[in-house]
């Protein structure tokens, strides 16, 4: 072994100045198909079928109908315009893109956010109520099922009922949304993965996937702005993280289809639960949120207008709850390899 591992090493030696003056050159060449690989793909990501023959799921089409002459057309990075949305099949609506005001505050400043949502209709705010869409299909059924369970343990364990306070609610979002926000994280990972593994696209699921977990991050943060949890809620949320990452990761591995009917169903309840505080709020149930003034960060996250109130807060984190039913609904029906329908940034279920 020494007279082998000698002569190696002289040769090795040898070789160290030529690829030490190779480096900065491979290094150039890197960051060059880096950078070009990068704009290929992204452009890709989020593909906008205009030959509809071509598009391999037609109802979930992105399609920016003929409604330019009466809609405001929203600038896009090249700055052209595209006109609103139109209904694309029965029961399936696409987002209808970046608002105007969202898209030149984007331009106008740096943001860190995925998305960022922002609801200047108050009519769109005021219109959402709380709904069910019937289990149709075995899918489905299992979906539903599965967040009635969980809904009923959860419900016991937070003291959800007829009679919350201010205290009660804060737990209950809380709780709420350190469950939530793991099915975007843990679907666009494995998908990432799925993709860095087949070296292939992935078709624009990640990024909004992503976007789902950092919004309900977001609604954490906020709340953790107006409470202090105690060590046994915090030893609460670190093992029902635990479990629920865990299984979540492993059915979603199994079957995608059926992890995103459940959340759309899980959704579906959320925009029930904040419906029924808005409901106490408008009765006067809630009198220490008139006067309580909302947290920075939720200020400047939905871009809320100057003295926003709590009842403001609800009825935005209730339209992202919305949106994320939504999604989820579409991409239950979808394909694993079929693209998202969805363009970045979109919050309006129109």
């Amino acid at each position: 072994m020494q007279s082998f591992a000698g002569p190696l090493a002289i040769k090795a030696l040898g070789f160290a100045p030529m690829a030490a003056a190779a480096l900065p050159a491979l290094s150039y060449a890197a960051t060059r198909y880096t950078s070009i690989g990068a704009s290929i793909v992204f452009s890709n990501e989020f593909t906008t079928f205009s030959n509809a023959s071509k598009n391999p799921f037609p109802q979930f089409q992105r399609s920016f109908a003929a409604e330019a002459q009466t809609a405001t057309p929203a600038p896009t990075a090249a700055g052209a315009g595209a006109a609103a949305p139109a209904p694309v099949a029965p029961g399936v609506v696409a987002h209808p893109g970046i608002h105007d005001d969202i898209q030149k505050m984007n331009e106008r400043e740096d943001t860190f956010f995925l998305m960022q949502p922002h609801y200047p209709d108050k009519a769109y705010l005021e219109g959402i109520k709380p709904f069910h869409r019937k289990p149709e299909t075995f899918l489905d059924r299992t979906g539903y099922y599965g967040v009635k369970v969980l809904r009923s343990t959860f419900d016991f364990f937070t003291g959800y009922g007829k009679n919350m306070t201010e205290k009660k609610w804060l737990t209950r979002f809380l709780f709420l949304e350190t469950v939530a926000g793991v099915p975007g994280f843990v679907g666009g990972g494995l998908r990432h993965l799925r993709s860095l593994r087949t070296m292939q696209r992935d078709k624009g699921w990640i990024h909004t996937l992503l976007e789902e977990a950092e919004n309900e991050r977001m609604h954490l943060l906020t709340f953790m702005e107006m409470a202090k949890p105690g060590t046994l809620f915090r030893s609460a949320v670190i093992g029902t993280q635990g479990i629920f990452l865990s299984l979540y990761t492993l059915f979603y591995a199994i079957s995608p289809r059926h992890c995103h009917s459940f959340v759309s169903y899980l959704e579906e309840e959320a925009v029930k639960t904040y419906s029924h505080c808005l409901d106490d709020i408008d009765n006067g149930k809630l009198p220490a949120w008139d006067k309580i003034q909302v947290p920075e960060i939720a200020m400047k996250y939905w871009r809320l207008e100057e003295g926003a109130s709590m009842r403001d807060l609800i009825l935005a984190i209730r339209a992202d709850e919305l949106c994320h039913n939504h999604v989820n609904e579409v991409f239950a029906k979808l394909k694993n390899d079929d693209p998202n329908p969805f363009a970045p940034g979109t919050t309006i279920v129109a």
